[in-house]
């Protein structure tokens, strides 16, 4: 009977430890795409939310494991209802960061026009005040548990292996399910309340545990399980620790600050194959998660069959396998997504086989000595990806930064782990690898034709010459040299009734646009997100320093969202050319109708906005539009230069179409010579024809209402279920 009711609650406490790292996975997704939304799309609100988040995970566990050890004692009440208690106040902050967020908004615009330093200052406090607590609770959530376990199995010294196994294959299944399914079913507010829902239950079943009989009766159900025939034999209680401490701590931070910065690389590094949408990052991190499970569920099987590895041997293989990436994802080899992503499992395997290990070993099953030596891990994880994305990528690029990054497993093999599986073999290749990958592999980095520039957002590649340069991001082709990008600037500034002063451009890409605008001797103010991509300007047009420096013209590096809810200026066009594809990662907050809203406040009377669309298809179009119509009453449309996409053109007041004569005339003549510039010669009436005579109103669609772009729901970047299921879901 005992073993029994030990099986049934070991199955529970595996259940509720899954469940905690689903919704950890799923609010850690969330909450980024919100901050985007309330603070802007860029490297600082992503580094910050991630560096709170695993923060506090680990102050989380290490003050939760000092009260554990030192404090829970002196209470008669089962350490499960602390637990239960912190997965109530998780499942509460689902609804409160949401809340959190718009209120930092409208305290920041109290502030009124701010530089973007004091601005991302005052949003980086503000992001630390919104999700900090929660974060806390989630890190809570280990040390409490161990302490329950401890004071109903006293004997049990491998409890943190157990729940994290449990915790990692939650996070596995949450990444999966928030980016393949419940965003798109139900959008972000959908997916929190799944979250919240979620976390109640197991709040709920913590409390019944704790009241339970048997919760308060000593169990060996957590010991290790080995075959059928020998369900009785288990390690020791306590296994003795044969070595120091320090260099335990000191590998835990490594292995952290290693994994969490390779796969920052990772993300930048395997862009050219997984591309830029939102499934791309989601890719490498349900893969990192997968094969963390596979090694940590390796190490729990092990240690029921008593054959575990080593540190030393683990340490070996680490050394090694860090260098796959750099050596098997070399471009020349054409790889497919399945063939990219399946070089990172075996070092992350690796890394979920020995973190628990370590874990264990150093806590012997004591909450206070497993909170410590976790935060130890998560010291490393929040430092990794600041290392990584503001020092190793702007100055190394992704080859080499994967190289520094591996080299402290290596000189681990080298000087430490002198025991194992063969420690000779694997000195000689850790140190050949380290040779391969730096004189022998490629990245899309390595020099070919152009001029790379680098920054703490991304790669930027200008390469070719003459009217075949290109712009390219990560290895991903923007833009290039087109008339298309011209007549974003002179086509609206054509229908304007008064004559325009001043000008905000989106998206700076080559700066075509930018420069367009400045023919008409006005004030023009582009934001590009990328700083690379501003100092590239000059590699496309030889006028560009004399542009600069004009009193009438400025490319500031900022989120054009951003910019937006932070300036008191009007305009009287606001021109947008979003990343293409239209299903780019991030791309919808420049789709949405919350965005059109910030737009509208920032126009002048009469003022237009101009948003090209390069088309998506499928109902994607029916978003795009709808979130048009639903925000300005006036709207028409123009087909692109030569079929480029279309040129949507949005006022709140009516929009009259004079004749192409007439646009014409309006235009200075350096305007005019600037739309001529790439038309060998041609009569700019005829040259500009088809645009210009093109336009219609845009009607409201017929389609299904929910078919629309809001902050909530980014439908043009989710749509897995939509393009793998089109039978049961709406294409």
């Amino acid at each position: 009977m005992r073993v029994t009711m030990g099986i049934t609650r070991n199955k529970i406490l595996f259940f509720m430890f899954f469940v905690s790292g689903f919704c950890g996975l799923l609010y850690q997704i969330v909450w980024v795409r919100l901050a985007f939304a309330a603070f802007g799309v860029n490297t600082p609100v992503l580094s910050v939310v991630v560096s709170v988040f695993m923060l506090g995970l680990g102050l989380g566990s290490w003050l939760s494991g000092i009260w554990a050890e030192r404090r829970a004692p002196r209470f008669r009440i089962s350490p499960i209802y602390g637990y239960a208690t912190v997965e109530f106040l998780i499942g509460l902050g689902a609804f409160a960061v949401p809340n959190l967020f718009r209120l930092s908004t409208g305290f920041l615009l109290q502030f009124g026009e701010m530089n973007s330093f004091a601005y991302l200052f005052l949003s980086a406090v503000l992001i630390v005040f919104s999700i900090l607590p929660w974060c806390l609770c989630m890190g809570a959530t280990f040390p409490l548990m161990m302490s329950y376990v401890r004071s109903t199995s006293p004997g049990y010294s491998r409890s943190f292996s157990f729940l994290y196994m449990a915790n990692v294959l939650g996070a596995l299944t949450g990444t999966l399910a928030t980016i393949g399914a419940l965003i798109e079913l139900w959008g972000l507010s959908g997916a929190l309340w799944v979250g919240a829902l979620l976390n109640f239950a197991v709040s709920g079943l913590a409390f019944s545990l704790g009241r339970s009989a048997s919760s308060r009766r000593p169990s060996k159900s957590l010991l290790p399980q080995g075959p059928p025939k020998k369900v009785k034999s288990a390690l020791p209680s306590r296994s003795p620790r044969t070595s120091p401490l320090f260099p335990l701590f000191l590998i835990l931070f490594l292995t952290g600050l290693g994994s969490m910065a390779m796969e920052v690389v990772w993300t930048r590094a395997f862009v050219t194959i997984l591309l830029t949408q939102v499934y791309s990052f989601g890719m490498i991190l349900f893969t990192y998660l997968l094969s963390t499970w596979l090694g940590s569920w390796a190490y729990r099987l092990g240690l029921g069959w008593k054959k575990v590895f080593s540190n030393e041997s683990l340490l070996n293989f680490l050394s090694v396998a860090s260098f796959f990436p750099v050596i098997l994802a070399d471009p020349r080899l054409n790889h497919s997504i399945p063939g990219i992503l399946l070089t990172i499992v075996p070092f992350c395997a690796a890394l979920g086989y020995l973190t628990p290990k370590l874990i264990d070993e150093i806590s012997q099953g004591n909450p206070g000595q497993a909170g410590k030596a976790y935060a130890v891990n998560v010291v490393g994880c929040i430092l990794g990806p600041l290392l990584a994305s503001y020092f190793l990528l702007p100055c190394l690029g992704a080859k080499i930064s994967l190289i520094v990054l591996a080299l402290p497993f290596v000189f681990l093999c080298l000087f430490r782990a002198g025991k194992g599986f063969f420690p000779g073999f694997f000195k000689v290749a850790a140190a050949g690898s380290a040779l391969v990958g730096l004189l022998f592999s490629q990245s899309y980095e390595t020099p070919q034709d152009g001029v790379i520039r680098r920054d703490y957002v991304a790669t930027v590649i200008s390469n070719s010459g003459g009217m075949s340069k290109q712009l390219l991001v990560n290895g991903v082709g923007i833009t290039q040299l087109t008339p298309i990008t011209k007549f974003m600037a002179h086509l609206p500034l054509c229908l304007l009734k008064n004559k325009p002063e001043r000008v905000l451009d989106i998206c700076l890409g080559m700066g075509t646009t930018f420069r367009s605008l400045m023919s008409w001797g006005i004030d023009v103010t582009a934001v590009e997100l990328v700083p690379s991509v501003r100092a590239a300007f000059g590699y496309y047009f030889d006028d560009a320093d004399s542009l600069l420096k004009s009193p009438n013209g400025r490319i500031l590096v900022d989120d054009g969202r951003r910019y937006l809810k932070r300036t008191g200026q009007l305009f009287d066009l606001i021109t947008i050319d979003p990343p293409p594809p239209v299903w780019t990662a991030g791309s919808s907050l420049l789709y949405s109708k919350e965005f059109y809203e910030v737009v509208k406040k920032h126009l002048k009377k009469g003022g237009l906005l101009q948003q090209w669309y390069p088309g998506g298809g499928g109902n994607t179009d029916t978003a795009v539009v709808r979130s048009l119509v639903e925000s300005f009453p006036y709207i028409k449309k123009f087909p692109g230069f030569t079929g480029g996409g279309t040129y949507y053109i949005a006022s709140m007041d009516p929009i009259d179409v004079p004749s192409v004569e007439e646009m014409i005339s309006k235009m200075p003549p350096a305007a005019q010579k600037d739309l001529l510039e790439w038309s060998d010669g041609q009569d700019i009436r005829k040259y500009v024809d088809y645009v210009f005579s093109g336009g219609k109103d845009v009607p409201i669609p017929d389609a299904d209402r929910r078919i629309v772009i809001t902050d909530d729901i980014p439908y043009n970047e989710y749509f897995f279920l939509r393009q793998t299921f089109p039978k049961y879901f709406q294409q």
